[in-house]
C-alpha cells in the first residue's frame, strides 16, 4: 500500500479541488486505478468514488555540460463520495 501511494501532492490550484472532495496524490508507474482506489481505501478509511490517473512529464536537469534524462511520474485524482474527507488535507 504505502509502495502505491508515494506522496499528496499539496498546491495552489490542488487545495482548489478539495473543495470539490478531490484529492491528488503522486503514485507508482505501474499502479492502476484499481490499486489506488484499493490503497487510497484502506489508508485514509474512506470511501472512494472515482479515480483518474495521468502520466506527468518530467523536466530534463542540467548536470554539468549534459542533461539527464527526464523522469516521468504518474498522478491520481481521487474524488472522494459525499461526506468524506481526508484530514490530512484539512489540517487537522
Amino acid at each position: 500500500m504505502y509502495e502505491i501511494i508515494k506522496r499528496p501532492l499539496i498546491t495552489e490550484k490542488n487545495s482548489m479541488l478539495n473543495a470539490q472532495n478531490t484529492y491528488v496524490f503522486e503514485v507508482a508507474m505501474d499502479a492502476s486505478k484499481d490499486i489506488v482506489r484499493t490503497a487510497i481505501e484502506k489508508a485514509f478509511q474512506v470511501k472512494v468514488a472515482n479515480v483518474r490517473t495521468m502520466v506527468c512529464r518530467g523536466r530534463a536537469k542540467v548536470v554539468g555540460r549534459n542533461i539527464a534524462p527526464k523522469k516521468y511520474w504518474k498522478k491520481a485524482l481521487v474524488r472522494l463520495a459525499d461526506g468524506e474527507k481526508i484530514k490530512m488535507f484539512e489540517g487537522a
